[in-house]
């Protein structure tokens, strides 16, 4: 994408190369379009994502399938109770040749990060990663450094099993620009899953051999660049502040959305508008990007979790019930 191009130009390129990105994908995943949208839209508005999921629903093969399409670095970490901050971040190692110390670099400093099972670690793994993904830089002994653009985090945990596990505090849990849960394929794609992996394979292994490499690191950065510059209208951007909140005094939640709700509502819309083709927001982008932005921002209050209400559906209620701006 070249940025002597004229403004309309990049905007179409732009919208062509997500189109080939989405496409690219699906050679790897079968199904699940709503969540492979989800995951681009974060990757456009420079955010980092958490993918919620029982195993086997291919949180790893679609997070491989992503980091196949851009040449930029990959790393992935397997969170386990044992792991330290130093094993995420890096640390220094004394030289005794040169009776010296030198920093030798954690799997963090990278393009896209795959933190399979964050609920795994410890709460102060965890927090040292958060905090990395807020501020963009590690400091190890005492010294500070800043991490290459693009940077994304894409963690998964499973939500069944508890034993073992550290959940993620809710204040932390803001620092995810989207939750995205992944449920059980169709009976379709699953059936088609079936047929590609046991078609003349040996095991179970994740396979992303026919997803094509198409644009580099500096391609990212423009692309979240220009997706940052959407047009939004100051209605939209009130439609999307009405929506947040509402959600601090709605019923069944103990816990509203904050400041960062609507915020993040907002960049998610600008990256769904351009996957839409769109060079401005539409209340329909904000309503779409609503439950994977707020979902991890709200708490449910007592009696809802005795009822077995979820947060999905008190924030659906709360869509149907905030007036959208007419177009």
């Amino acid at each position: 994408m070249s940025d002597s191009a004229p403004a309309s130009d990049r905007f179409t390129q732009a919208v062509e190369i997500v189109r080939r990105l989405r496409e690219e994908i699906s050679h790897a995943v079968i199904g699940q379009q709503a969540v492979v949208d989800q995951i681009l839209a974060c990757f456009l508005a420079g955010g980092h994502v958490l993918l919620e999921g029982v195993p086997g629903l291919g949180k790893t093969l679609l997070v491989r399938a992503l980091a196949k399409t851009f040449s930029g670095d990959f790393s992935r970490i397997q969170f386990t109770p044992d792991l330290m901050p130093a094993d995420v971040m890096g640390h220094a190692v004394f030289d005794l040749k040169n009776q010296s110390f030198s920093i030798r670099r954690g799997p963090v400093f990278t393009s896209l990060l795959l933190a399979d099972e964050i609920n795994r670690a410890p709460a102060k793994t965890q927090s040292a990663l958060l905090e990395v993904m807020q501020e963009r830089q590690v400091t190890i002994e005492g010294e500070s450094h800043t991490l290459a653009a693009p940077f994304m985090v894409l963690a998964t945990q499973n939500p069944l099993e508890q034993e073992g596990t550290y959940p993620l505090p809710e204040a932390q849990l803001d620092r995810f620009l989207i939750k995205i849960l992944i449920a059980y394929p169709s009976e379709t794609e699953e059936l088609t899953m079936l047929r590609a992996v046991t078609q003349g394979r040996l095991g179970d292994s994740l396979d992303v051999a026919n997803v094509a490499t198409l644009i580099k690191a500096d391609t990212v950065v423009a692309l979240q660049q220009l997706v940052a510059q959407i047009r939004v209208d100051d209605a939209v951007a009130e439609y999307a502040v009405r929506i947040v909140r509402a959600s601090r005094d709605w019923p069944g939640l103990a816990i509203g959305a904050g400041p960062r709700g609507s915020i993040a509502l907002i960049r998610v819309a600008r990256a769904m508008a351009v996957m839409a083709g769109r060079d401005f927001v539409t209340p329909d982008d904000v309503k779409t990007a609503a439950l994977p932005v707020l979902r991890h921002r709200v708490a449910l209050a007592p009696e809802s979790e005795l009822e077995g209400l979820s947060a999905d559906q008190l924030l659906a209620s709360l869509l149907e019930q905030t007036p959208a701006p007419r177009a």
